[in-house]
């Protein structure tokens, strides 16, 4: 059976946690290790503002940067350490959730989504880069 994107975004919330704006912002605070991805495509990354610190690794290449297998050259570093801390993040949250599934898949056992994306972040007024 077919899936929409609603549907995938449905089944990837879960399995995968979804923070609040506020429970991200303390996380970060918490751990400064953590790591941020924005998966919006480049274009369309920052349309509502960036989380300081946070990394454009768009949902498409994501994959890509974080196989252990494929040459170096392809894979960002950031992402060799299955255990780091990371929150995904996207304009409105559904991107983020399908990130944060995808790399629960590839064997990271700490990642998380914002809830409502960086437009969440934005709304419960922390600073974002423009």
């Amino acid at each position: 059976m077919a899936l929409t994107f609603m549907q995938m975004v449905q089944k990837a919330k879960e399995n995968v946690p979804g923070l609040s704006a506020t429970e991200a912002k303390k996380r970060l605070e918490e751990n400064p290790n953590t790591l941020v991805i924005d998966v919006q495509d480049a274009a369309d990354a920052g349309a509502c503002g960036l989380i300081p610190a946070s990394v454009n690794i768009s949902l498409g290449m994501l994959p890509i940067r974080a196989d252990l297998e494929l040459p170096k050259e392809l894979r960002d570093e950031r992402l060799a350490d299955r255990n780091r801390p990371i929150i995904t993040t996207c304009g409105a949250g559904g991107q983020a959730a399908l990130a944060a599934y995808l790399l629960k898949q590839m064997g990271f056992t700490n990642v998380a989504y914002i809830e409502g994306g960086t437009a969440a972040w934005k709304q419960a007024g922390y600073e974002v880069e423009h």
